[in-house]
């Protein structure tokens, strides 16, 4: 059973969740990655739903953050107002999923404006970048995703380099991209590539990659998902293929 490399994203993606972390989480891979976490590995996970449902037992996988499924089991249905103002910025959750139309060698996210064309903006990313502890960022890897420097910074990672987090009066970070091609790692420092997807290749990555991407001295490679992992994905949290339409072709 081989593993699409989307999947394999979002198992990583959800492999990042520790048992016990407080989790927000936004509509799409996020959402099923953070499922994935709840029902294999970290079952004590506390999830935050950006649209203010707060700690779930989510069954079966909601397709978006304001869908009723969420609901099921909360310890509160809330606001947004509540899931931001109430949890996230007084630093009481501990990692962030997040995602954007670029982001940049610092970790910087844009999610507002490229090529001279309006995207959707910030929703809770800002408050997310700028008070959780970790922010994981998944995404496809293409060249035009990572540029040297985005276009607009909506939610910053480290902005200019080091320092200038602390500087602007930001907590520390911890950030990981996981993609369908690689791990990538950065606190207070430019991106490093730390592990590779199956079957890529640091060239791949390079060519995907607009800046000039550092690797780490001993590369990990990500293990695929287990069989288990798949069956979860495949029969019961995606029978239909609304995140993974791939499946499909």
């Amino acid at each position: 059973m081989k593993a699409l490399p989307r999947e394999i994203l979002a198992v990583e993606g959800a492999r990042q969740i520790a048992d016990g972390d407080v989790v927000i989480v936004g509509t799409g891979l996020p959402l099923l990655a953070a499922t994935l976490a709840q029902r294999t590995h970290a079952p004590n996970a506390k999830l935050v739903i950006e649209s203010g449902v707060v700690f779930p037992r989510v069954v079966p996988t909601p397709v978006s953050v304001v869908d009723p499924r969420l609901m099921h089991g909360a310890s509160r249905h809330g606001s947004l107002f509540e899931a931001l103002g109430g949890l996230v910025q007084r630093g009481l959750v501990h990692t962030g999923f997040l995602g954007g139309a670029q982001i940049d060698r610092y970790a910087n996210i844009n999610s507002t404006w490229v090529a001279g064309k309006r995207l959707p903006g910030s929703g809770g990313a800002n408050d997310i970048a700028s008070h959780c502890r970790k922010v994981v960022i998944l995404t496809d890897h293409e060249r035009r995703r990572f540029p040297e420097r985005c276009d607009h910074v909506t939610s910053p990672g480290f902005l200019s380099g080091p320092g200038a987090r602390a500087k602007a009066g930001l907590p520390e970070l911890e950030v990981k991209v996981v993609t369908d091609l690689c791990v990538m790692e950065a606190a207070d420092s430019p991106l490093i590539v730390t592990a590779l997807m199956p079957d890529a290749s640091p060239d791949a990555v390079r060519a995907e990659t607009g800046f000039d991407v550092d690797f780490a001295p001993e590369l990990d490679a990500v293990a695929p998902p287990t069989p288990e992992e798949l069956t979860l994905l495949r029969e019961v949290l995606d029978p239909d293929c609304v995140y993974f339409p791939e499946r499909k072709r």
